[in-house]
């Protein structure tokens, strides 16, 4: 193996892991926004964003109702 590709080696598996954080960051963006903000079903919230986040749907839902739970939170 050569000193050149032992570089680019190191340097696919650097911004390979930062994507895979990144994406995974974002992938469970509601699951964040929910336990943030204390909302009461975080655990459902959670099941349906590891669920059915990869589809857009899913996660959109997902988003939501971690947005909606932590606005009506808000103004108990």
């Amino acid at each position: 193996m050569t000193t050149q590709n032992s570089v680019e080696m190191a340097i696919n598996f650097i911004f390979g892991s930062a994507f895979v954080v990144g994406f995974g960051w974002l992938y469970f963006l509601p699951s964040i926004v929910a336990l943030k903000h204390g909302t009461r079903n975080t655990g459902a919230i959670f099941a349906l964003n590891l669920l059915l986040g990869w589809t857009f749907i899913g996660w959109v839902t997902a988003i939501m109702w971690a947005k909606t739970r932590a606005q009506d939170h808000a103004r108990a």
